[in-house]
């Protein structure tokens, strides 16, 4: 009777054991695939980071390249509008002479 209840008792721990190896095994294969998945999804999610840094970058340098545009076309409006002006007060000077130059 002992010795039918200790190999009971030993077949319970082999089976036990055999049970425990296999889940582990699962559990580790589990955890790899987790791993790859996490590393590829971050790895995916660096390049997204990069890419969107590099074009904070671009829109930030086309900003101050727009903002030095806008400077250089006030710059030329403004030289503009005094040689309208100017020219505009040379024909106002100069009206008399159409009674001697026919257009």
């Amino acid at each position: 009777m002992i010795l039918v209840s200790f190999l009971g008792a030993l077949a319970l721990v082999a089976v036990a054991t055999v049970f425990a190896a296999l889940r582990g095994l699962g559990l580790w294969r589990q955890a790899k695939r987790t791993a790859r998945a996490f590393g590829s999804e971050l790895a995916r999610f660096e390049e997204r980071s990069a890419r969107t840094e590099r074009l904070l970058a671009e829109a930030e340098q086309a900003g101050e390249e727009l903002q030095a545009a806008l400077a250089r076309l006030r710059a030329s409006r403004a030289r503009l509008r005094v040689l309208a002006n100017a020219l505009g007060d040379a024909r106002r000077r100069t009206r008399w002479l159409a009674v001697f130059f026919p257009r």
